[in-house]
């Protein structure tokens, strides 16, 4: 469903003579004793839990802006479709029709090809590793060059975690079984799968159960335990792949837009900043806390197999993403530095891995 300027601006001015705020974000900078009101749009639907409730989730995120900045700065949060179309956000921030939107670098791939690198890459580094690159490792840095050209800002907000293979209705025993295959998956793990033939769709959330379950598509990717399970994708397949080749960590994006953010007083910029750091960590935690019961229910009482992938799938998978990320690379000048960057800072972080959290998880149980 593409956006239509004409249609939110029409709406904007029929709601805003009904009394709600509706108007452009202010640009004119704000006084410390002002009270700022923006907007947040969601590229996820109502009620989900992490994406836009519960801990450090937008919804939360929202919440302790308002608690911190003494209700100096109040943001309304709008989830997928009450406000904009699920992937309409970044049209929406960077034409300044709302200030914020809450949801996956990736997901404007098309626009940005280099912001793929920003929520997850396929055999990349794992969530410690990231934050590592984008707070202290130059990544913060390089998201905003590259946002700034099409008047944005942008911040970590959120982190899943490492994230399963995905749901399959039929068991995959060799990378033959990949060829022909309709699948939903995002980002760069959808790039990877395509060179070995498979049909990839990018859906919506809460589109993924009934596509799934028609048999319009043979397997979807989605989160992990908990969040796929909400979904009820048990139900349409049961064979549930594990090894998390293609998200080994899924950063979620505070997008801004430039201008209503170069207008705010630096220390609600500060408790922005603040809270969505908050967010990035907290979220991850409560991941952390309640996918491990979740995947005990889908294997004991719903009857699913989990499993890692065979070997020579993953060996292949990895063969195809070094190809994949390095011709990505040579495309686009953008994409060449954050690759450059990422790539650089990998090698530097799993040195130190190797010798810690890896010797640690590797010891006898």
């Amino acid at each position: 469903m593409s956006f239509n300027r004409r249609k939110f601006l029409s709406t904007a001015l029929v709601s805003s003579t009904a009394g709600l705020v509706m108007g452009a974000p202010a640009v004119v900078r704000a006084q410390s004793n002002q009270t700022v009101q923006w907007r947040m749009t969601n590229a996820y639907g109502p009620g989900s839990p992490f994406y836009v409730e519960g801990p450090g989730s937008p919804t939360d995120f929202c919440k302790k802006v308002e608690e911190m900045s003494g209700g100096r700065m109040k943001i309304q949060h709008f989830a997928a479709g009450e406000l904009v179309p699920a992937l309409e956000g970044f049209n929406a921030v960077s034409a300044g029709m709302v200030e914020m939107n809450a949801g996956n670098a990736y997901f404007w791939s098309g626009s940005l090809p280099a912001a793929q690198f920003f929520t997850t890459v396929p055999f990349g580094m794992n969530t410690q590793g990231m934050n590592a690159w984008l707070y202290h490792g130059g990544g913060l840095e390089l998201w905003h060059e590259l946002y700034a050209k099409v008047g944005l800002v942008a911040f970590p907000m959120g982190n899943t975690g490492v994230q399963m293979t995905g749901w399959f209705r039929e068991p995959l025993e060799s990378v033959e079984d990949l060829n022909g295959l309709k699948m939903r998956i995002p980002g760069l793990g959808g790039k990877v799968y395509s060179e070995l033939g498979v049909a990839v769709r990018l859906l919506p959330g809460g589109e993924i159960f009934p596509a799934l379950e028609r048999g319009v598509i043979d397997a979807a990717e989605f989160v992990g335990p908990y969040q796929d399970r909400r979904l009820g994708l048990h139900k349409a397949a049961k064979y549930y792949y594990t090894t998390g080749w293609s998200e080994p960590t899924n950063a979620t994006e505070l997008m801004i837009n430039k201008q209503a953010w170069e207008a705010l007083p630096s220390d609600l910029q500060a408790i922005v900043k603040t809270a969505a750091m908050a967010c990035n960590i907290e979220s991850q935690a409560w991941c952390e806390s309640v996918n491990a019961e979740a995947l005990n229910d889908l294997v004991e009482n719903e009857g699913v197999i989990a499993q890692p992938l065979p070997d020579d799938i993953i060996s292949r998978l990895r063969e195809v993403t070094a190809d994949t990320l390095s011709a990505m690379a040579a495309a686009d000048a953008d994409t060449q530095r954050v690759y450059d960057s990422f790539m650089g800072f990998r090698a530097k972080h799993r040195e130190w891995e190797a010798v810690s959290e890896k010797a640690f998880l590797d010891l006898p149980s």
